[in-house]
């Protein structure tokens, strides 16, 4: 079969992915993509050289010890082990800077970014196919919850996962068409609760291992307080006013606040308020009903298109407007704004937390056909 490149993170999914694409007769190769601020200088060589890719090895003399110590990096390297594959860390910092800027960026001009998405577009599915190129490798896969699947006029497609609770073709849809023939996404078609019990099956010590539901490097208990340690200089707080200009209290960042926000408001109105809106030039956080929320369109900037619709010529899909939201009925429209694609989505009925930062993606059925950033 085909060499494969597998991202590894430590946990269940990808440990699983690297058990079925043995099965399938694949030559796999481990990958464990390191972003520690910490333990950057640890990867270093000791002629002070950085080698982006360090072999898990004990006892290596010309590698520092311990510049792999995390426990999802020990966890990958264990499952590497048990199944015999080769297993690398790819250091990169650098890279995953990118991803931090962006992050805290986002927040500070009162926008709520989506740092899973970029990582998969710039890492995951960037970076990781220039390595796979660099070691002869065919393909490169991970254990994301979606589908790669062949429509009737046999193009490939990117379509949700069969486990609709773990879907996560949604975080994929920034990838650029041109790497989907060369993906693999093992667990796609399998249940999560398979996908553990297979693990348990093959005796993966991490079969019961927590998901992750955190940002992995966002070490503070929230966000707001990794925002504020990289921009310190920037004043961020302000009012928190009504939708009819009330001010109700004081807030001390508008990093600490997304549209659609109802807990942890830092004010008591005797009625659920929701943000509504972030002003980044007054800094005011703006409260209102649940039907002030409401939007009936959007418009998206940055598109990425792995089924390429007309331009101006509407075409009906349902539009998700985050991870964890269902998609909603809805009629989309590419037009030019300059030299810019933008994307217009008028929904059926009004949908409720449209935030800026976040992505919308359009879907025909189960099947992908792209998106972009709302603004």
């Amino acid at each position: 079969m085909a060499r494969v490149v597998l991202a590894m993170s430590g946990g269940v999914d990808s440990s699983v992915a690297a058990h079925l694409l043995l099965e399938q007769g694949h030559d796999v190769v481990g990958v464990f993509m390191r972003h520690g601020e910490e333990s950057a200088a640890a990867c270093d060589l000791e002629s002070g050289e950085t080698n982006p890719l360090l072999p898990l090895l004990q006892n290596r003399a010309d590698h520092k010890q311990g510049c792999c110590s995390a426990s999802d990096a020990e966890d990958a390297r264990k499952v590497a082990d048990r199944l015999s594959i080769p297993f690398y860390a790819l250091n990169l910092q650098k890279d995953f800077s990118r991803i931090i800027d962006y992050f805290v960026d986002e927040y500070t001009i009162g926008r709520t970014p989506n740092p899973c998405v970029m990582c998969n577009n710039w890492i995951k599915f960037g970076r990781l196919f220039d390595y796979a190129d660099s070691v002869g490798a065919e393909y490169v896969a991970t254990g994301h919850y979606a589908q790669l699947v062949k429509d009737e006029q046999q193009r490939i497609r990117l379509a949700r996962g069969s486990d609709g609770t773990k879907d996560q073709a949604y975080v994929l849809f920034g990838i650029e068409k041109r790497f989907l023939s060369r993906m693999l996404l093992p667990v796609g078609g399998f249940p999560k609760t398979e996908i553990r019990a297979m693990a348990a099956q093959v005796g993966m010590r991490v079969a019961d291992k927590k998901d992750s539901q955190e940002i992995c490097f966002v070490t503070s208990e929230h966000h707001g307080d990794f925002v504020r340690q990289r921009r310190e200089s920037i004043d961020l707080s302000g009012e928190i006013v009504t939708t009819d200009g009330q001010v109700v209290g004081q807030h001390v960042g508008i990093e600490n606040y997304t549209i659609g926000q109802r807990k942890g408001l830092g004010v008591a109105l005797g009625t659920p308020h929701y943000v509504v809106r972030i002003d980044r030039e007054s800094r005011q956080v703006v409260l209102g009903s649940h039907e002030q929320l409401g939007r009936s369109s959007l418009e998206a900037d940055r598109l990425n298109w792995l089924l390429s619709p007309e331009p101006d010529r509407p075409f009906r899909c349902q539009a998700q407007i985050r991870y964890n939201s269902a998609p909603q009925q809805a009629t989309a429209t590419i037009c030019q704004e300059g030299d810019e694609s933008l994307l217009q989505v008028e929904f059926d009925q009004p949908v409720h937390g449209i935030a800026p930062g976040q992505a919308v993606v359009c879907y025909e059925g189960d099947m992908v056909i792209g998106g972009g950033w709302i603004r």
